[in-house]
């Protein structure tokens, strides 16, 4: 990828962004992503653990 795309995704990722908090303050919409990514990063844990537990049970689930 080159510089000038670089600098066009980037834009048009804060574009995106801008237009998806609309009136919300950007530090407000910065803590509310950041809650999202947390509890993803949970979720993947959670099914990683569940995973594991499930793998001992039953050797034969991949």
């Amino acid at each position: 990828m080159t510089d000038d795309q670089k600098k066009k995704l980037e834009q048009k990722l804060w574009s995106i962004a801008n237009e998806l908090r609309g009136k919300m303050n950007a530090d407000e919409f910065r803590d509310y992503c950041l809650g999202f990514i947390f509890y993803k990063y949970l979720f993947e844990r959670l099914c990683d653990f569940a995973d594991t537990i499930l793998h001992n049970d039953d050797p034969s689930l991949n």
